[in-house]
């Protein structure tokens, strides 16, 4: 393989990984800022799923999806910051879009959000391998 082939390979990997990880930082970025902006909107939801502690959580859930998403954007603490959200998006998963709950368009509803969250889980754990993998490198 000559060597401009794998420098344009590497700058490839590069764009997409970066892309990538922008990308899941962008999905934390909004949504974080998204809960204070519709502060009573979450308070609602939250409530409907009998969650305690609501006002807590929510502002704890919205500071850390905010602080996390600008770590990510920045390439910093890549690896733990990933494997956080990825617990985070199974505690969501579990308490907010429990689909085995409900019936008819709201199961279906929720049980897409639920697939949906499964495949950012997914992207999280191979942003972390990832990370891992380059720490170990550098």
């Amino acid at each position: 393989m000559r060597v401009d082939d794998m420098k344009d390979k590497i700058a490839l990997n590069t764009s997409l990984l970066t892309s990538g990880r922008v990308l899941l930082a962008l999905y934390f970025l909004l949504p974080g800022i998204m809960k204070f902006v519709s502060w009573d909107m979450h308070i609602t939801l939250m409530a409907k799923h009998n969650m305690v502690m609501i006002p807590q959580l929510l502002a704890i859930a919205g500071m850390f999806q905010i602080a996390a998403a600008i770590a990510l954007i920045l390439n910093r603490y890549t690896f733990i910051v990933s494997l956080m959200l990825a617990g985070l998006v199974l505690v969501i998963n579990g308490s907010l879009h429990d689909f085995w709950n409900y019936g008819g368009v709201e199961a279906a509803h929720e049980m897409q959000n639920f697939i949906k969250n499964l495949g950012i889980f997914a992207g999280l754990l191979v942003l972390a391998g990832h990370a891992r993998c380059a720490a170990q490198v550098e």
